[in-house]
């Protein structure tokens, strides 16, 4: 029989980290924070670790330099918190797609050491990562694990359970999950939901965000029947459509009757949900967001915010002004996938201005700098409060017409004069 029984410090993790260790840690709730608390305090302990993660919560001093290359961070996307630290030079950067981080963890690490929180083992002796699939699950029998037990952890199904016989060690704690209130939903928002949900036909398979435009479609389609949602991010949105029947995945081709993501974030609510309900299940995110199994499920709808378009269709969402802000994650993903489905529909949301107005999202070209996230060979609609300009099969020519009739009503001149200057008009 499995031995159940924690370790008695969290200290203990230190025994299993070397010389120039590749730590990988989940993105958001699944890091586990005690343990890393015991790695920065015993840092002197440590030569040359790097921390591998995508979309950090937790502020912590070896983000800002404190240690040096005794410890160190690599990120995959970039969050509130490591967003100046990547400014400032403490914090590495690497371009990615989310689907294929497995296998650039895989590629370019030695031995890692996967760090995750989790729930508490079952009766049967298996931990759950809880809200967490995402690229660490995929390390499962193929690295080495060692876990933060939490109280707190919902226990949720998928290809995320792990048993006692395959981790190094375990600690186990009590403490609260981080939590993300839903963006308050803004009329604009709304407007913006409307010309969307309007065009999501009944028995769609979804993948949706977060966020007040995400928040505001999902509330649009109470009146829909039969959706699915196969989506990277589960969020609070998706509760009221499973609970009112609107979402219930019978149309769909894989994981029938499931709703499937590869993480969750938002509110206790939506945690105290998850929690051993077999209608959800966390699978690792290269089958969740890779294109060909996207692909495979008829009239799938991807929705994505952007900050900036340009006349050609390029959508800039990772970068302000040349400096990153965020990361690809899936957008690029789903929109392929969205591509290639049958019927499928690929929205990339954003508002028409920012600044009280005064500066125009949709633009003539993309700043110097600027990353292109979605491709203009593979943007389809592109929505903002005043329609939807159709990308697909458009020329030039067609494409900045349709861009400047939903562009913001102060900004058309200016922008139709541009597009004569650049010949697109």
């Amino acid at each position: 029989m499995a031995d159940l029984t924690p370790a008695h410090s969290p200290d203990a993790v230190l025994r299993h980290i070397g010389p120039h260790a590749d730590l990988i840690i989940p993105l958001a709730n699944g890091e586990p924070v005690v343990l890393m608390d015991a790695i920065e305090a015993h840092v002197d302990h440590l030569q040359g670790v790097t921390v591998h993660q995508m979309h950090a919560l937790h502020d912590r001093p070896y983000l800002h330099g404190a240690f040096g290359d005794r410890l160190r961070h690599r990120s995959y996307f970039l969050s509130h918190i490591t967003r100046p630290c990547f400014a400032a030079g403490s914090v590495d950067f690497v371009p990615n797609n989310f689907s294929d981080m497995r296998n650039l963890l895989r590629d370019y690490t030695t031995d890692p050491l996967v760090l995750a929180s989790a729930s508490l083992p079952d009766k049967h002796g298996y931990f759950s990562l809880g809200l967490n699939a995402d690229y660490t699950s995929s390390f499962i029998g193929r690295a080495r694990f060692f876990l933060e037990a939490n109280d707190q952890m919902p226990r949720t199904f998928g290809r995320n359970n792990i048993h006692v016989s395959q981790v190094e060690g375990w600690i186990q704690v009590d403490r609260p999950l981080t939590e993300v209130q839903p963006a308050p939903i803004t009329e604009i928002d709304r407007r913006i939901a409307r010309f969307i949900a309007e065009r999501i036909p009944n028995g769609a398979c979804l993948q949706t965000g977060i966020g007040s435009i995400p928040n505001a479609i999902l509330s649009e389609l109470a009146g829909h029947r039969d959706l699915g949602i196969h989506t990277e991010l589960l969020s609070d949105g998706v509760v009221d459509l499973v609970e009112s029947g609107v979402v219930n995945g019978v149309r769909k081709l894989a994981n029938r009757n499931k709703v499937v993501g590869t993480f969750a974030l938002g509110t206790k609510r939506l945690y105290d949900f998850l929690h051993e309900n077999a209608a959800f299940e966390l699978w690792p995110v290269r089958f969740v967001n890779d294109p060909r199994v996207i692909a495979q499920e008829p009239n799938f709808v991807s929705i994505n915010a952007t900050l900036a378009v340009d006349f050609l269709g390029q959508c800039a969402s990772e970068t302000i002004d040349g400096q990153y802000y965020s990361g690809s994650g899936g957008q690029a993903d789903f929109a392929r996938g969205a591509m290639y489905s049958q019927g499928g529909q690929g929205f990339v949301v954003l508002k028409s201005t920012t600044k009280n107005d005064t500066i125009s999202k949709i633009v003539p070209q993309l700043a110097a700098g600027d990353v292109v996230t979605t491709l203009k060979n593979t943007v389809d609609k592109v929505v903002t409060e005043f329609g939807v300009a159709e990308m697909r099969g458009k020329s030039i020519r067609q494409r900045a017409q349709a861009l400047i009739a939903i562009a913001h009503p102060g900004h058309r001149d200016h922008l139709t004069a541009e597009a004569k200057r650049l010949g697109y008009l």
